[in-house]
C-alpha cells in the first residue's frame, strides 16, 4: 500500500485534498507474488497513528512503528516508500475511520436546533479517536519543521470536519431558521474550538452534554427571528 502514485510524493509535497482523503482507494495492488494481508496493512497504520501520538512525526521512528506492529522493514517498505507517505496514509485512515463510525445526519429530519447540534457533536476530535488531542497537539507542534505534513492534517482532519457543519448551517440558512446575515465561520470556529478549551480547561472526556451548552450559547445569536429556539422547533 503506497502513496508515490499521488501528488504528494515525499515530504516537501502537498498533494489535493482528494488524493490524501481517497488513499485507500488509491493504493495500487502489487503484480506478482502473495496479495497483500489488509490486517498487516491496518496494524502498520494503527502504529503508526499511536507513535503519532505519542512521539510526534518527528521523533516517530519505522523502527518503533514495526515493533509495534509485530511486523518486519521490508513488510512496511513494500507499502511506504518513506515515513512521510506512512504519516499521510496514516492520517487518511483514521479519518475514515471516525466519519464511519459517524450516525447518520438527516437535516431535513431534524428541528433546525437539533440539527445544529448533532452537526456540533460530530466536529469532536475525540470522537472514537481518544488520542485526538495529542495528535492535534503534537502536528501542531511539529508544524514549523513539517509544513507539508501539517497541511495535509489540517487538509484531512480539519477542513472536512469543519466543512460539514458550515453546509449544515448553510442548509438550515436556506430554509430559513438561520438568519441570513450570521457568520457561519465564526460560528464553526466557535464550535470546533470549543473542544480544544475544554480539553486544555479539563484535561478530560468531552462531556456528554458539551454540544448541546454550545450550541445553547450560540443559537439565540444566530437563528432568524421567526425560528424559535426550542428543540421542537
Amino acid at each position: 500500500m503506497s502513496s508515490r502514485d499521488r501528488a504528494t510524493a515525499g515530504p516537501h509535497g502537498e498533494g489535493t485534498p482528494e488524493a490524501t482523503a481517497n488513499a485507500s482507494a488509491q493504493r495500487s495492488p502489487r503484480t506478482g507474488g502473495r496479495p497483500r494481508d489488509p490486517a498487516i496493512e491496518e496494524a502498520i497504520l494503527q502504529a503508526t497513528r499511536k507513535r503519532l501520538a505519542t512521539d510526534g512525526y518527528t521523533r516517530m521512528t519505522i523502527g518503533d512503528v514495526v515493533a509495534d506492529a509485530g511486523v518486519t522493514r521490508p513488510t512496511l517498505y513494500r507499502r511506504w516508500s518513506n515515513k512521510y507517505e506512512l504519516a499521510v496514509d496514516a492520517l487518511a485512515y483514521g479519518l475514515q475511520r471516525q466519519r464511519e463510525a459517524y450516525p447518520p445526519l438527516d437535516v431535513d429530519g431534524l428541528a433546525p436546533v437539533e440539527a445544529f447540534t448533532r452537526a456540533v457533536e460530530r466536529l469532536d476530535p475525540r470522537y472514537h479517536n481518544e488520542r485526538a488531542m495529542a495528535l492535534h497537539g503534537n502536528f501542531m507542534g511539529d508544524a514549523e519543521r513539517e509544513p507539508a505534513l501539517f497541511e495535509q492534517f489540517r487538509e484531512q482532519g480539519i477542513h472536512p470536519r469543519c466543512a460539514e457543519l458550515k453546509q449544515t448551517l448553510q442548509h438550515l440558512q436556506h430554509a430559513g431558521a438561520v438568519r441570513v446575515d450570521a457568520d457561519l465561520d465564526a460560528t464553526v470556529v466557535l464550535c470546533f474550538g470549543s473542544y480544544f478549551g475544554d480539553y486544555l480547561l479539563t484535561g478530560q472526556s468531552t462531556p456528554a452534554d458539551h454540544a448541546d451548552r454550545v450550541v445553547a450559547a450560540l443559537w439565540p445569536s444566530i437563528r432568524a427571528d421567526d425560528c424559535s429556539s426550542s428543540k421542537s422547533a
